[in-house]
């Protein structure tokens, strides 16, 4: 019997949150929309943030921080990129409240804004405005900046670290002198995140360019790095966009050439967010609970002291306390085991049951007869079983490599199991098929002529256009959607 009811196979949507709710991830706030990160969901987040972190200021970057609100005349200037957010702008008005006569209180009428002020969907415009500033001369160039911060845009259907009103993300913007370095920066970028999500979060993905329907609002090109969580859909989990010289005049960051004539910049943005913890639980998560990737586990090993009396207690938790000790001098992934003594005065099923669904890699278990053998009974959260006995030595002196098989093992399920709902699709007939309502679907490869006329028929049957590969090889071939001629294969699935 699962610990999470529904399970996968009964209803995926509802076993999604039920994960969160066991692994004590979130949970739904009084503001419509949004949510509460709990702690050992705030400590995956600030995993990530520290190896993605990191991994920017290797390549150069530098981080900033720029308003949460943006005047509405800096949207107005970038025709295109305001389309694309206006459905989802949430707009202040109003700088004060006052009682309202009838009860309550209400914006004082007195208060209303010269200019409306929108709280941030994304910094573009208010980051290109700073940089405008900044960029005089090509020796002020290139500006490397990253913004770790919340945005809001104003979703209808939510679901939590999916898609909420407000999340938390990270925003890489950048100036260069030319459309070459730009273009190499916003590849170099999708780089990271695939590194990223497949040597830390053990999520494969392919690395591909979106179709002109699915390019960022005002973008030249978008790249995306997309994933396949276990119900087949797929899940874009990280995008880079070269923005050409459509922000920089929008927002005149121009500079003197090394020519001596004036010129705009070439920019690009690049972003992740919470709906990694998302991907996190969709691509790992099973019908007991969360299953996390060690290099991400806010713990490596949670400790269980198992005791029946003060007297058992006290020798219990004195091994216990060494054996922290022991394990916390290892080293996995560059930096000490991450170890919990789970002490609290609670029933020993109960206290198992919670970290099995929070998904910590291994619990090691120890009663009075395990201080007797120099033992511990020892249990791996991806491994079906119940756990077995295991000499102390051998538990400290493993951890490390296990950890590593564990990280190693998790990739390899899931890119078993993409593979095996990956497929080439050449006609109309076969790709209805595939996807229809009762059919599992997967990623399917097929010939396309990018356009209206692709996007139509896609928004119809409720798919979308995930890429287009970049490693993907030339190959000419027919349109399934047009009949026209097509020069490569692209990815359609459903998606989140």
């Amino acid at each position: 019997m699962s610990a999470i009811t529904p399970t996968r196979a009964e209803d995926y949507p509802e076993w999604y949150q039920q994960v969160i709710k066991a692994a004590d991830l979130a949970e739904t706030s009084d503001v419509r929309g949004c949510m509460v990160i709990k702690p050992w969901g705030y400590a995956i987040w600030e995993n990530i943030q520290r190896r993605l972190d990191a991994m920017f200021k290797a390549t150069g970057h530098e981080n900033a921080y720029f308003p949460l609100f943006i005047p509405m005349s800096f949207l107005e200037k970038e025709a295109e990129h305001v389309e694309g957010f206006a459905k989802e702008c949430a707009v202040v008005t109003h700088h004060r409240l006052e009682p309202d006569p009838e009860g309550g209180l209400r914006p004082a009428p007195g208060s209303k804004l010269e200019e409306p002020l929108i709280v941030r969907p994304t910094s573009e415009t208010i980051i290109g405005a700073t940089f405008a500033r900044w960029v005089q001369s090509y020796r002020d160039l290139p500006i490397l900046i990253n913004q770790w911060a919340n945005v809001v845009r104003w979703e209808m259907r939510t679901r939590m670290f999916l898609r909420t009103a407000e999340f938390l993300w990270q925003e890489g913007h950048t100036v260069h002198a030319t459309s070459e370095e730009a273009q190499e920066e916003t590849r170099q970028m999708l780089e990271v995140y695939a590194d990223f999500a497949e040597n830390t979060m053990a999520m494969p993905v392919i690395k591909g360019r979106k179709t002109a329907g699915e390019r960022f609002p005002g973008a030249v090109d978008t790249l995306s790095i997309e994933a396949m969580m276990q119900d087949r859909k797929a899940l874009q989990a990280g995008t880079s966009h070269f923005l050409g010289q459509n922000f920089a005049k929008a927002q005149e960051i121009k500079f003197q050439a090394e020519s001596g004539e004036l010129t705009y910049g070439w920019t690009t943005s690049w972003g992740v967010s919470t709906r990694l913890v998302g991907g996190l639980i969709m691509t790992h998560a099973d019908d007991d609970g969360m299953v996390i990737p060690p290099k991400l586990a806010p713990a490596h090993v949670a400790i269980l002291p198992i005791y029946r009396n003060d007297d058992e207690r006290a020798e219990v938790l004195k091994y216990c306390d060494s054996l922290k000790a022991e394990l916390e001098a290892q080293t996995f992934d560059g930096a000490p085991v991450r170890v919990k003594l789970d002490d609290r005065d609670i029933r020993g099923g109960d206290k198992k049951w919670q970290w099995v669904k929070r998904g910590v890699p291994f619990r090691a278990e120890v009663g009075p007869r395990d201080v007797k053998g120099d033992a511990v009974f020892l249990s791996r959260r991806d491994v079906d079983g119940k756990g077995k006995g295991t000499p102390r030595g051998e538990f400290v002196g493993t951890i490390a490599s296990a950890l590593e098989e564990m990280q190693q093992g998790l990739f390899d399920r899931a890119a078993k199991l993409r593979d095996e709902a990956t497929c080439e699709i050449d006609t109309m007939e076969e790709f209805e098929k595939y996807f229809a309502e009762d059919a599992p679907g997967g990623l399917a490869y097929c010939h396309f002529v990018d356009g209206p006329e692709m996007e139509a028929k896609l928004k119809a049957m409720k798919l979308t256009a995930r890429c287009i590969p970049l490693e993907g090889k030339p190959e000419k071939g027919k349109c399934i959607f047009t009949g026209g001629e097509s020069q490569q294969r692209g990815i359609f699935a459903r998606a989140y």
